[in-house]
């Protein structure tokens, strides 16, 4: 798969693109990331590329030329998404990560200041992505969070395949508690059913953990999350363990 990031910062992506997984991605040739400085698409004496918004107002504003002629020229008339981050946007999620992993190549144009010249929507732009209700100094982050969240789901991105599936949010809900070595620790102890290896049994366990999760602290995934009649007697159960004052843990 294919990135091309538009920004007025490029080196803001050197860490991010140098390091763990992503790093690996590309070096492997299942990632390809290309940035794009903005700057270098405008054709005045001093490449400006903001300007103060018609009507007044406080500050400035992307203008249009440079950013429709950096997105026109590199994708050269190609159709793929091109995504404007923007607190104006959809919520970016776990699904929608999922559906951009499907594309061969994808496009993200990282806004700045005010925002940018209408235009610039009108023109190029197929998607507005916001990462939450809440404003960034720019769209360089929400790139970078956005890359690293796609990525994860193309194939063989990541060392195990049922990684990314098993993640918060892919299957509706939150991931339930994980142990590791030691078995013991200050007098904490890993649940029995994780040492038997019946994998069957750690199945359920996690299951059930992951829907104690979510009721606990994302009790509003619940409501789109498929759940048999057994889950949700269970969640009825737990329910009525609180309202009694017998208090769940968040972790067995």
């Amino acid at each position: 798969m294919r990135f091309e990031i538009f920004t007025l910062f490029p080196a803001m992506f050197e860490g991010v693109l140098t390091e763990s997984i992503l790093k690996r991605a590309q070096a492997r040739g299942l990632l390809h990331v290309a940035l794009h400085n903005i700057r270098d698409y405008a054709t005045d004496k001093h490449q400006v590329t903001d300007e103060p918004p018609y009507g007044g107002g406080g500050g400035m504003l992307m203008k249009v030329e440079p950013i429709v002629r950096a997105v026109e020229s590199v994708l050269g008339g190609e159709s793929a998404p091109v995504i404007l981050t923007t607190p104006q946007g959809q919520r970016f999620d776990q699904r929608m990560a999922a559906d951009f992993a499907t594309y061969p190549r994808l496009a993200i144009l990282c806004g700045r200041y005010e925002g940018v010249d209408e235009r610039v929507r009108r023109l190029v732009v197929t998607h507005e992505v916001s990462l939450g209700d809440y404003v960034l100094t720019g769209g360089e982050l929400a790139a970078m969070v956005m890359l690293d969240a796609i990525a994860r789901h193309l194939p063989n991105v990541l060392g195990n395949a049922d990684s990314a599936p098993n993640d918060s949010h892919s299957s509706g809900l939150l991931e339930g508690a994980h142990y590791t070595r030691p078995p013991e620790f200050r007098g904490l102890r890993v649940p029995a059913v994780l040492l038997e290896g019946d994998h069957g049994a750690v199945a359920r366990w996690r299951r059930q953990s992951a829907l104690r999760r979510t009721w606990l602290r994302r009790p509003d995934l619940l409501l789109n999350a498929a759940l048999s009649e057994a889950e949700r007697y269970a969640l009825g159960q737990l329910a009525a363990d609180w309202s009694r004052g017998e208090r769940a843990e968040d972790a067995d």
